[in-house]
């Protein structure tokens, strides 16, 4: 089956769910990562102001979607949760954009959803059994993006924020950034994908000890685990993660997303091996003409010799 006809059927879902919505310390040196302060600068055009909770920029082909809720440490209410539905669904149906970075404004990535609005408002939240009917609660956490996300973490990335932060492929982690499952406390489960993605990312023995114990992870220990993939210093989050989605966005797009594609493939859906091998290659085979020919040519005249991208 190829890469496009399992992706149809998602793409329909969550554009009618998105209808439904809108109706209703520091790290080793291996570690750590310093980024040019261009790398955040430069053409980002302001997206949609009316969206106050969430906020969206676009740099070139890259997408940042922020979540704008600083004085609530970026807890995801009814109205965010649908407003990042909305904006994860148009970057994933925009073919010109190559990469989303979602990040928290105000100094925490996020904290969650939102408990004082459950606490005061218990019919606020509306959830929809069946997952392949409808988003789940803190928005976009069922949608399988066919093209990069990367999470830049700031503070806390904690119960329902540490499940957005695992929608993403990459997560760039500031030296102070805390995740957890905060949520264990209280009674409230993991709805959004935590138990799912979590022990596919790190192991379900680590992921048990966050699920079961609710304990803070500060960035160096998330990084051992897997659960980061950089860290930087305080406050270069946002700009590093738009610097690393740049360099993604300048590789040949058809083979890695292909590549990409058949990673998450044969860690959720295939049934065997070989049925893994497969897809790999059926995938594969496509890009072999329109970008692996034209990239051989390429070394053969020497780009991209000696490891140089």
């Amino acid at each position: 089956m190829s890469r496009q006809l399992m992706r149809n059927p998602a793409r329909l879902l969550f554009s009618e769910a998105l209808g439904r919505s809108q109706a209703a310390t520091a790290a080793g040196a291996s570690a750590r990562e310093t980024c040019s302060s261009s790398a955040a600068a430069g053409a980002g055009t302001p997206g949609d102001e009316g969206k106050k909770n969430v906020v969206t920029e676009r740099h070139g082909t890259i997408m940042t979607i922020g979540i704008n809720r600083p004085e609530a440490r970026n807890a995801v209410n009814q109205e965010t949760a649908a407003m990042l539905l909305q904006v994860f669904t148009s970057f994933e149906d925009d073919t010109s954009l190559t990469v989303a970075v979602l990040h928290g404004i105000g100094g925490n990535f996020c904290a969650g959803y939102d408990l004082k609005e459950l606490a005061h408002n218990p019919t606020s939240i509306k959830l929809e059994q069946d997952v392949t009917k409808g988003p789940g609660p803190m928005g976009p956490s069922r949608i399988k993006f066919s093209k990069p996300v990367i999470a830049a973490v700031s503070g806390y990335a904690v119960a329902g924020g540490l499940e957005l932060s695992l929608l993403a492929d990459l997560r760039v982690v500031e030296q102070s950034a805390i995740f957890g499952v905060f949520c264990r406390r209280f009674g409230v489960p993991l709805i959004d994908g935590g138990t799912v993605r979590l022990p596919r990312l790190i192991g379900l023995s680590r992921a048990l000890d966050l699920i079961l114990t609710g304990r803070p992870v500060g960035a160096q220990e998330a990084y051992e685990f897997g659960l980061a993939n950089r860290i930087v210093p305080n406050g270069q989050a946002l700009q590093c993660a738009i610097e690393l989605a740049k360099q993604i966005s300048a590789f040949p797009q058809q083979c890695m997303l292909g590549d990409r594609s058949s990673a998450y493939y044969s860690v959720f859906d295939a049934a065997s091996f070989t049925e893994a091998l497969q897809f790999e290659f059926d995938t594969g085979v496509q890009v072999i003409s329109k970008e692996s020919l034209p990239g051989a040519k390429k070394f053969s005249l020497g780009v991209g010799r000696g490891g140089k991208l």
